[in-house]
């Protein structure tokens, strides 16, 4: 099963599930876990291929929805779900595919289509990355900043950097074989018909007017809302206001 970290106590309502992005792991997620969880358990996973969880050589949606079921069926078999980019994209087909075990779901930043704008330089820069010259965060951070100019998507790698085995907690050569699968999105049948919640960033761009067709499709019960003056990274950007949201749309 996937590596997950729990943050508080269950109570009588649903654990809520927090799936992250490409690149991410549980721990970009704490300080949210912990704001969400004082009243109710808080699950947040590594997927597959990332953080401390098993390395496979396949990263298909349906395959990441599958790990996701097996850790709601561990934990009450029912579950509120939080999915961020890739990881709301597996919440999307696990929604599809296994209504009964989610109640409602929110998801960051992403929709059901196909995208065009690869990720694979970044693994280029990581797999680049002379770890024998790295004895602290800083060397890394100095050392990607010629591939990698911009400081917080440095920050944010550099959370899946193990310094002290010198490696990534992030199987490379599989999230690039697999980006293709990753931009995509399945062809799954749905509707998921339970309240969700597509929630983006004022200024993202991933999830555009010309979607909303393709989501009411398959979540006709979905709404929309944006958190102004923050991009893809709206959960980062303004925790807070992400936060608040959440917990109104979950309790409602």
């Amino acid at each position: 099963m996937l590596n997950t970290v729990t943050t508080g106590t269950p109570t009588d309502k649903p654990p809520l599930l927090i799936v992250h992005g490409l690149y991410g792991s549980a721990r970009n997620w704490g300080a949210i876990a912990r704001r969400l969880s004082d009243d109710r358990q808080v699950i947040s996973v590594d997927m597959r291929n990332h953080g401390e969880s098993d390395w496979f050589d396949s990263h298909s949606y349906p395959d990441m929805a599958e790990d996701l079921a097996e850790v709601i069926k561990a934990n009450g078999g029912q579950a509120d779900v939080i999915g961020h980019s890739m990881g709301g994209k597996a919440a999307m087909v696990l929604a599809l595919t296994h209504p009964a075990l989610m109640r409602r779901l929110l998801v960051a930043d992403i929709a059901p289509v196909v995208y065009d704008r690869t990720q694979t330089p970044y693994i280029h820069a990581m797999r680049g990355l002379d770890l024998s010259q790295v004895e602290k965060r800083s060397d890394a951070d100095r050392l990607l900043a010629k591939d990698i100019p911009e400081d917080g998507v440095r920050a944010f790698l550099l959370q899946s950097l193990d310094i002290k085995d010198k490696r990534w907690r992030l199987n490379l050569d599989v999230l690039e074989q697999e980006m293709p699968k990753i931009m995509g999105f399945p062809d799954v049948e749905g509707p998921f018909n339970g309240p969700t919640l597509f929630l983006s960033g004022g200024d993202s761009v991933y999830v555009l007017p010309e979607h909303r067709a393709a989501i009411k499709a398959l979540f006709p019960k979905a709404r929309f809302a944006r958190i102004a003056g923050v991009g893809h990274w709206l959960h980062a950007e303004k925790p807070r206001e992400f936060t608040e949201t959440a917990r109104a749309f979950f309790n409602a």
